[in-house]
């Protein structure tokens, strides 16, 4: 997903079109998902016919239906995006909510992607013992899929039934401690492409064994499920690693809003969109703080924003939502970009900046 987000943020062209949609992963109901699809395509013919040339519309309107008819909603998870201009035509799924929408511009909307890949309720369980090991993706309390491939890889090589000397304790852990090393190695190839936390379902030696072996630590919750679960079904292991996650993210949202509360303390806290735009541009910006669901429709002319309502959409400089565009621009420069529950940031209006100085 990083990879992809990297490819879509630097899209800089005309007639970029974003549609987004909430799915279903079953049928009937993914069935409904079609009419959806449809309905928003309309709204995006629509508004291509008012503000582009016709020949130019007509040639999108066209590609964005055959990306539409190409997808197998099967397949679908919680959340659809489609990726349309002239040159790329793109679909992407990702497993949590989002808000139904229809955004053109000179760039594609990645909000959504950038919010999938940041935030820690997207994780990998690692259900880990001497013998074998799975590794299952997760969002929140639902199973993503489980990794298949290398996985379930197992202890073939060292498997405690073939070793010879089996009173060799100091044998047995090198060996233990070999097979662990070629999980973890499996594990961070698969993580390559998703950049994911890893929360490992073990017994308590098998845990701290692999935390002395793991490459990457600091990818690994410094928590853990215990017990053994390899027979135990994929959606069982996740409900009981939600349960864990969920304490693990008020920890880490009270803390998050915490820096908010001291930079407001320390003046290093931007409030004015404008002044959080231009802190980016010249570098200031460390950390840009957005409320899961908020948007914000607004019109960007001589680089001053002016928040507006969705009426003024056929002006030229209207833009779908400044934050997607701001939260872009933060990347771009290398800041962080944090995104919280809703009501979380009540009291800072839904989004802020904590400035680097």
């Amino acid at each position: 997903m990083k990879s992809k987000l990297n490819e879509l943020k630097s899209v800089v062209a005309e007639n970029c079109i974003t549609i987004i949609l909430n799915t279903h992963r079953t049928a009937p109901d993914n069935q409904k998902d079609i009419i959806v699809i449809k309905n928003l395509i309309t709204e995006a013919e629509n508004r291509l016919i008012e503000s582009t040339d016709k020949r130019v519309a007509a040639n999108l309107i066209e590609r964005i239906k055959e990306l539409a008819d190409s997808i197998d909603h099967s397949q679908n998870l919680e959340s659809l995006i489609l990726f349309v201009n002239e040159d790329i035509s793109e679909i992407v799924r990702l497993p949590m909510k989002v808000e139904d929408r229809v955004i053109i511009g000179d760039t594609f909307a990645t909000r959504d992607l950038m919010r999938a890949m940041h935030t820690n309720s997207q994780y990998y369980v690692l259900v880990l013992s001497q013998e074998k090991a799975r590794l299952i993706q997760a969002f929140n309390d639902e199973v993503v899929k489980e990794v298949k491939g290398e996985f379930p890889f197992k202890n073939n090589q060292f498997n405690t039934s073939n070793w010879v000397d089996k009173s060799n304790a100091t044998r047995k852990d090198n060996l233990i401690a070999e097979y662990f090393n070629q999980v973890d190695k499996a594990v961070n190839e698969v993580r390559k492409s998703t950049g994911l936390p890893v929360l490992i379902c073990s017994e308590e030696s098998n845990y701290n064994d692999y935390l002395k072996i793991a490459d990457e630590k600091n990818t690994i919750f410094q928590t853990f499920l215990s017990g053994n679960r390899l027979e135990n079904k994929d959606h069982e292991i996740v409900k009981e690693a939600w349960a864990i996650m969920k304490e693990y993210l008020v920890n880490r949202n009270d803390n998050r809003i915490s820096e908010l509360d001291k930079a407001v303390g320390t003046g290093n806290y931007l409030s004015d969109l404008n002044e959080i735009w231009k802190a980016i541009k010249n570098g200031k910006v460390q950390t840009v703080f957005v409320e899961q669901g908020l948007f914000k429709p607004a019109l960007l002319k001589d680089d001053e924003i002016e928040i507006v309502s969705e009426d003024k959409s056929e002006d030229s400089n209207y833009i779908d939502d400044i934050l997607d565009e701001l939260l872009e621009l933060n990347m771009s420069f290398g800041g962080e970009n944090v995104f919280l529950p809703k009501g979380k940031l009540e009291k800072f209006n839904g989004y802020g900046a904590i400035t680097r100085y």
